[in-house]
């Protein structure tokens, strides 16, 4: 049996959940996935002798690593009761192992298809690792893992469900007629399809022409004891990297592509220091965009030297305690949890008005909202935050609360349990495993 290991990273949750419907499996010895040298894949656990066993879910992304949607399954599988729940992950494009190894998650994730080889045909690859691990639920993410739809309705798995989490560049004008046949396609091959936002939701039900009740919303959740305002830890990343000078702290985590627009958040720096703000600019994490935002930075009189890349980190909430001012300028959104997690950390927080943002950000009351690639009204904003700390301090409570009130960890993972249970019932699989 693959347990999953407690990390650094751990999520700190104590489950509230009612008792389980399933009662928890005497276990047979584990046997041996399909033989394929390619690709690592771990193996799947036999049921229990006694018919009794954990709902089984196979969690399908195109790729994992440091993400917003791979960080969300990582929430689920450690929120839910273990003695209830059995998870595996499934990639279709392979896996940071770095960041599995991280995780505690290595040897855990079958892998379905080759990095960066265009597109892949991988309907009967995916047929057999369900047949191999069979699971009771199916759960695919984005359109990169669609195929999970059809491959768990040919393997007979009982449950499929599919969610959309997020934009990608590609999808801003709208997609493509192929994609939205073969979504709208996928889409009737699963029980459940459900978006993090309202936006979301309006926005796959028209492009895939399904009526808006169809799709289901379910928000992300933030685990607001991780994520807490600490002033002394914060003092000291700031020692740390360097930015302890007294200077406005305004910072950003997330992928370095070009959808997140920190250009943006450089350029409205800029203007700052040109009005005689001290501003210090803080952007943690990796990506394609790097060497052309050190370029940028490198060529700026203002902002040579007042620019930090922190790159991939660990421990953000440490980070985040080091900010004055938390800044998500991306193009398009679907619900960031890093947005929720300085939300939580009693950041004030400024994002453009896109996605799902608006859901979470109330302008003016709990942070700023800005269009996006609106460099001025950014700069203005900034501007008057950096000038008057109390109305930080005031917006920055404010956001602490409605994270607490309306985003918590412990809400979504017992809205992720009752969806599973609910279409599990349906399906009959809790009774015919306890019958």
């Amino acid at each position: 049996m693959y347990k999953l290991k407690a990390t650094s990273h751990q999520i700190s949750l104590e489950n509230s959940a009612p008792p389980c419907a399933v009662e928890p499996p005497e276990l047979a010895n584990p046997r041996q996935a399909p033989e394929d040298d390619s690709r690592r894949t771990p193996h799947a656990r036999t049921g229990s002798q006694s018919g009794q066993a954990r709902l089984r879910v196979l969690h399908v992304i195109d790729r994992m690593g440091m993400g917003g949607t791979e960080v969300g399954i990582l929430k689920v599988i450690r929120g839910l009761d273990r003695e209830c729940f059995e998870h595996r992950i499934c990639t279709i494009r392979g896996y940071d192992e770095n960041f599995a190894r991280s995780e505690g998650f290595e040897g855990q994730i079958y892998v379905a298809g080759r990095l960066n080889s265009g597109f892949q045909f991988l309907l009967g690859r995916l047929v057999r690792i369900m047949q191999d691990f069979r699971p009771d639920i199916v759960h695919s993410r984005n359109w990169g893992a669609i195929e999970a739809m059809p491959a768990a309705r040919m393997s007979r798995v009982p449950v499929a469900i599919h969610s959309e989490h997020g934009y990608e560049v590609d999808m801003l004008e709208g997609l493509p007629k192929r994609r939205r046949v073969l979504r709208r396609f996928a889409y009737a091959f699963a029980d459940a399809v459900f978006t993090v936002t309202r936006e979301l939701r309006t926005y796959h039900a028209r492009q895939a022409w399904l009526p808006m009740p169809r799709i289901r919303v379910l928000p992300n959740g933030v685990d607001t004891s991780r994520f807490v305002q600490r002033p002394g830890e914060g003092e000291q990343t700031r020692q740390g990297l360097g930015l302890g000078d007294g200077s406005l702290v305004i910072g950003a985590v997330g992928r370095l592509v070009p959808i997140k627009d920190h250009v943006t958040l450089l350029r409205a720096a800029e203007i700052l220091i040109g009005r005689g703000i001290p501003v210090r600019v803080l952007l943690a994490g990796s990506g394609p965009e790097l060497a052309k935002h050190k370029e940028f930075v490198a060529r700026s009189p203002r902002l040579a030297g007042r620019v930090v890349f922190a790159g991939a980190v660990s421990d953000v909430a440490a980070l985040l305690n080091a900010m004055d001012v938390f800044v998500l300028p991306s193009l398009s959104e679907g619900m960031s949890n890093t947005l929720l997690e300085a939300m939580a950390s009693s950041l004030p927080v400024v994002a453009t008005r896109v996605g799902g943002n608006p859901e979470l950000v109330e302008d003016e009351r709990s942070g700023w909202l800005f269009e996006p690639r609106d460099v001025m009204a950014l700069a203005a904003i900034l501007e008057r935050a950096g000038r008057d700390a109390n109305r930080r301090q005031e917006i920055g409570q404010a956001a602490r609360r409605r994270a607490v009130e309306h985003f918590s960890l412990e809400g979504m993972i017992e809205t992720y349990r009752s969806l599973y249970v609910e279409l599990a019932s349906k399906r009959g699989v809790l009774a015919a495993q306890q019958g």
